[in-house]
């Protein structure tokens, strides 16, 4: 299993933040690097509790589809998204905000397990890991851009 923790100061209200967070046009346009759209589910605006949407995007020159559920909700302190279609064996996304006056800390903890064995655990360590590191990077960018623009 392998974890990626990211923390993400923005100088916005964490309701803002959180809206961001799970606002699937803003997630495409944070995801432009790898094309990735959402074609099934909840394809546009916000994602609640027990809704899915179906991403489909170019990662190392493959275009792939993950289906994720958003399987927990506190408005506006959490969220989680789970894998339930995909290439993982295993993918959880839990999303936290707190907010500190008027700044919002948002903090990723994601937990994954690739298939394939030890190739896939060779391959997380060489490539994967980075690759979704700087993607969420860059959507924390976004978000940080979006929501900063928004107060």
């Amino acid at each position: 299993m392998t974890t990626i923790n990211l923390t993400t100061i923005i100088k916005a209200p964490k309701q803002i933040v959180f809206d961001a967070s799970r606002n699937i046009d803003i997630h495409q346009q944070s995801a432009s690097p790898t094309n990735e759209k959402a074609i099934s589910g909840v394809i546009s605006g916000l994602i609640n509790l027990n809704e899915t949407v179906t991403w489909r995007g170019k990662h190392f020159g493959f275009y792939l589809t993950h289906k994720s559920r958003i399987t927990a909700m506190t408005f506006y302190d959490y969220f989680v998204d789970e894998m339930e279609e995909g290439k993982f064996n295993f993918f959880k996304h839990e999303h936290f905000f707190e907010e500190e006056n008027g700044v919002t800390i948002m903090k990723d903890h994601l937990q994954y397990e690739t298939p394939f064995g030890i190739s896939g655990r060779i391959f997380d360590a060489l490539f994967l890991k980075k690759h979704l590191t700087q993607f969420l990077l860059e959507r924390n960018k976004v978000l940080k851009e979006v929501s900063e623009k928004l107060i």
